[in-house]
């Protein structure tokens, strides 16, 4: 997630992307989280996994990452930092 300027990036791990976490953070539902303080809402990276060891262990990689490396992930998947929330709202439908 960024904020509009796209100055800050938070990456987090959940198990129900589209329908209650990115909703969570566009409507400020934890009013003194980092997403909330920063005004972090805008969706534009994902991943998804069958397991959630396996989504902690990418979130953990990510975050280790350098802001460059973030600034690629970002760009590989969504070079014009489109907001993909409308893209993500049936990815729970595979599971």
């Amino acid at each position: 997630m960024t904020n509009k300027n796209h100055t800050t990036l938070y990456t987090g791990v959940t198990s129900n992307l589209p329908k209650r976490r990115v909703q969570q953070h566009k409507e400020s539902y934890y009013s003194q989280s980092f997403t909330s303080r920063y005004n972090l809402y805008v969706l534009v990276y994902w991943e998804a996994f069958q397991e959630i060891g396996d989504a902690i262990f990418r979130e953990k990689q990510i975050k280790a990452g350098s802001r460059q490396k973030k600034l690629n992930l970002i760009n590989g998947m969504n070079p014009l930092w489109k907001d993909l929330t409308d893209d993500v709202e049936n990815i729970m439908d595979v599971f």
